[in-house]
């Protein structure tokens, strides 16, 4: 029957072709307009897919406290303006698009990530965006396509926030348990998110968007909310787990030129991540096993004397920085049981760690430092 119909049809568009086309020539052109048709319903799809979400977010949002939603609609356009004015983070950004982007060795730079020494004592940004989510713009989903992948998740988690702040003030009565019966909504939510976030730092543009800085905002408002952060990562901890690891191959995988300036921002928000302690933790377990790996493969590459990728190296520096970060504050806040970094990947790590920076350290000397000292690190007292 199948082959019937295509006989059938292959007849069909020979009788009716045009004078002066070719069989072939008409056969795809039927086929580009079928194909344009197709994509038309499936845009159609996706803005009521995005508008059912859309009526689900503020149902959610009205059984979790109905007279938020009322007080809302109240709110003056002024906050619009203040949203526009306020940068989550205007200081490290300023100094990322003023820096050549050339220069990933300098420790005041690398300090402006906010996952140097003072990794855990830079709270400016969360404090900074708590004050514009207590005004929060209505709803507006009037963006372009790639702006609207962030800006309509975002309006409904900083909705979610200013709830959680006015109740825990006292201001209103709010029901989070809702959350509990509502996981889709919160999921794909989140889920929207963080695939914006992986859109824009594939193909990052500078100066960066200010929608950019308040997604980044927002996420890291919500993983470090001690009530929210249980249901989000509850509900979308494998969502998170596989952004972290995007972010790991972007800066990994990243070849242009002057590549360090958006690498940077990848590895800001990377950093930004570790403020969650459960993310924290399987952080640096995927750092451990990207390090391991590409050392492994180094060394090797220097035994057979074959050509190793010089630009994966240049960017693994980025990655041992910050997990040597990440291990350094945890020994200094010795909050580690056992248990936490004894694991196979800890095991994987250590093994033959001595053989291979041995072999390694003459051609490859700051790499075989950073090993080394991140071996100390998982070695002290405070990590066993």
């Amino acid at each position: 029957y199948s082959k019937i119909s295509e006989l059938a049809l292959a007849f069909a568009i020979i009788h009716s072709k045009p004078p002066g086309k070719s069989s072939k020539e008409y056969t795809e052109y039927l086929a580009k307009t079928v194909s344009e048709q197709d994509f038309g319903w499936k845009r159609k799809v996706e803005v009521l897919e995005a508008e059912v979400l859309r009526l689900r977010q503020e149902l959610l949002l009205n059984r979790i406290s109905p007279r938020f939603c009322l007080k809302n609609r109240k709110q003056d356009t002024s906050a619009e303006t203040h949203l526009d004015r306020e940068s989550i983070n205007p200081t490290s950004y300023s100094s990322q698009l003023e820096d050549s982007g050339c220069d990933v060795c300098n420790d005041s730079t690398f300090d402006s990530l906010g996952i140097a020494s003072d990794f855990h004592q830079s709270e400016h940004n969360v404090n900074t965006s708590k004050l514009w989510l207590e005004r929060v713009p209505p709803l507006n989903l009037c963006h372009t396509s790639k702006e609207q992948s962030l800006t309509a998740p975002v309006q409904f988690l900083q909705r979610l926030l200013e709830i959680r702040k006015l109740s825990e003030g006292g201001i209103l009565q709010a029901d989070f348990s809702e959350l509990e019966n509502d996981s889709f909504t919160i999921c794909d939510s989140v889920s929207q998110l963080l695939d914006g976030l992986t859109l824009f730092y594939n193909s990052p543009k500078f100066p960066v968007p200010s929608f950019l800085t308040e997604g980044v905002s927002v996420l890291i408002s919500l993983i470090t909310d001690t009530k929210l952060s249980n249901h989000v990562l509850k509900k979308c901890f494998k969502k998170m787990e596989e952004f972290k690891k995007n972010l790991i191959q972007i800066i990994l995988r990243n070849r242009s030129v002057n590549r360090f300036q958006a690498l940077h921002s990848v590895s800001q928000t990377l950093g930004l991540l570790a403020r969650n302690n459960i993310l924290r933790n399987s952080l640096i377990l995927l750092l451990l096993s990207e390090v391991r790996q590409f050392a492994e493969q180094l060394l090797q590459a220097h035994q057979v004397q074959s050509v190793y990728d010089i630009t994966q190296y240049e960017n693994i520096f980025l990655l041992c920085m910050i997990l040597e970060q990440l291990l350094q504050n945890e020994t200094q806040e010795s909050n580690i049981s056992s248990s936490d970094y004894g694991g196979e990947e800890k095991i994987k790590f250590l093994k033959n760690l001595d053989q291979i920076i041995l072999h390694l350290s003459d051609e490859f000397p700051l790499f075989s430092l950073y090993l080394w000292r991140v071996s100390v690190l998982l070695n002290s007292g405070q990590m066993q």
